[in-house]
């Protein structure tokens, strides 16, 4: 429960005062740990990541082994330094082209999701290949990554590119060492797709791989929508949002909420002036946290209630009370669909 939530946090608190840690991030002020990790330069490529939480596979983005453990494991491992894993076999997933307007990363991994299925990946790996990746920036590709675990995948990764050495060279200058597939490596399937005609798209409860074209979903009315999370709590996500909320104002009876994922992305989007379109268009921001996506605090959904969402789960009661739905899409969508008060389509703005 809540209270022993508050235990557990306490007693890090302590442990991390105690042991002298160089680095501590305090809930609800620094922000989402598979935002920072990458923000912060603490991940490297070749790095095996070990995490108590399953979208821990978000770190392959920087050509990382990222893994979520149970909390047994995760204690042995930072009691010893040491983990043991099956290796897992490969799914190679090509995406080529270039997405239409009104098209994100997110939309982009609903799409695969829903052609994988929601146990297809399974105890594998998912490697992302092609040239609708090489043209995307990191933090657009991590979304990829962090949904993996979506189709059952255990971990997801891409091959370090010269994008990210730069972008992890302007955060640290720790050594790392590159690993990259063998241009010849054999996989256990390979998935190829062509995203230039691709239309925006909707998870629909109760599965994220259920994936339907925004439009046909135009009949559905929201009570909440809901920008954030590991998934689209970025920049990137928070400008895309505001450009079509920027001068309008959000669907009466609608509530938003806006959380940026880390303290940084929520510094960096106060000096842009979004935070003020966000709020100047009724909703409400928050101080980085993973909030309402797992369903126990700020935004918990009642009965009856609808949510769209940029996170990445919409089982049933995810959000709250087993009778409410959540939608998940991209920020944009989310935006547009907050302004009309139905989900709607990002392209009608």
């Amino acid at each position: 429960d809540l209270e022993q939530s508050a235990e557990l946090a306490k007693r890090l608190r302590d442990w991390v005062k105690r042991h002298r840690l160089p680095h501590y991030y305090e809930v609800g002020r620094h922000g989402i740990c598979h935002t920072m990790l990458l923000e912060n330069g603490h991940l490297l490529p070749g790095m095996i990541v070990v995490c108590g939480d399953s979208h821990t596979c978000t770190h392959g983005v920087a050509g990382a082994f990222g893994w979520g453990v149970g909390s047994t494991e995760l204690a042995s491992a930072i009691s010893t330094g040491k983990i043991w894993f099956d290796v897992p076999e490969t799914i190679l997933v090509k995406i080529d082209g270039v997405p239409g307007k009104g098209v994100f990363s997110k939309d982009i991994i609903l799409h695969v999701l829903s052609q994988i299925g929601f146990a297809g990946a399974t105890d594998k790996a998912i490697e992302f290949q092609g040239t609708a990746i090489d043209n995307m920036e990191v933090e657009d590709r991590a979304t990829l990554t962090n949904m993996a675990v979506e189709a059952g995948g255990t971990v997801g990764i891409i091959n370090p590119d010269e994008k990210l050495i730069s972008y992890i060279r302007e955060r640290t200058d720790a050594d790392f060492e590159i690993m990259t597939s063998d241009p010849d490596a054999s996989y256990s399937e390979t998935f190829s797709f062509e995203i230039s005609d691709l239309e925006p798209l909707v998870g629909a409860p109760p599965l994220p791989s259920n994936a339907k074209n925004a439009k046909d979903l135009s009949d559905v009315k929201i009570d909440q929508a809901i920008l954030g999370s590991c998934t689209n709590g970025r920049i990137n996500d928070l400008r895309a949002a505001a450009a079509i909320l920027d001068g309008r104002k959000i669907a009466d009876y609608v509530r938003m909420i806006v959380i940026p994922a880390t303290s940084k992305i929520w510094m960096q989007a106060n000096e842009e002036g979004l935070l003020d379109v966000f709020m100047k268009a009724g909703a409400a921001v928050s101080t980085p946290t993973c909030g309402p996506c797992l369903g126990s605090h700020m935004g918990v959904l009642a009965g009856g209630e609808t949510a769209i969402s940029t996170t990445n789960r919409n089982f049933v009661g995810r959000m709250g009370s087993p009778d409410s739905r959540v939608f998940i899409a991209s920020p944009a969508t989310v935006a547009a669909s907050a302004v009309t008060g139905r989900i709607t389509d990002p392209r009608e703005f």
